[in-house]
């Protein structure tokens, strides 16, 4: 196998498995994002009106619950993946990197971890 050449240094090396993941794992919460934000528009239409207490009291009910957790959740989930390519792909000097990805990841976790207590304190009666 020759070493001269760009094709002869990467030639059966095969590929570098990890971008199959992490499309996947994009395009997975891009479905669970449509399917309960889905949920979400055609509940809130059905709903006689928009105000506070009738919204508030609809979240309060079990399955209204979890989902609106669920899409909370998943849009975090799916903006960190978009936005950690875009990090990787434009971020050049590792240790810039790393603490992009840090912050990324912390903003991330404590979004969806603050969206999830502000429906869990809704679905548990906090909106009198």
């Amino acid at each position: 196998m020759g070493n001269g050449t760009s094709i002869g240094r990467v030639r059966g090396l095969g590929s570098a498995k990890g971008g199959v993941h992490h499309w996947l794992l994009q395009r997975f919460t891009a479905i669970g994002n449509l399917l309960t934000l889905l949920f979400l528009v055609v509940s809130l239409v059905l709903l006689p009106d928009l105000s506070y207490n009738t919204v508030a009291g609809w979240i309060s009910r079990p399955v209204p619950a979890v989902l609106i957790a669920l899409l909370v959740v998943t849009t975090f989930w799916h903006a960190r993946l978009g936005l950690q390519v875009l990090v990787e792909d434009y971020v050049h000097d590792h240790a810039n990197k790393f603490a992009c990805i840090a912050a990324l990841n912390l903003a991330a976790f404590a979004g969806a971890a603050f969206g999830v207590l502000c429906v869990i304190r809704l679905a548990l009666g906090a909106h009198a």
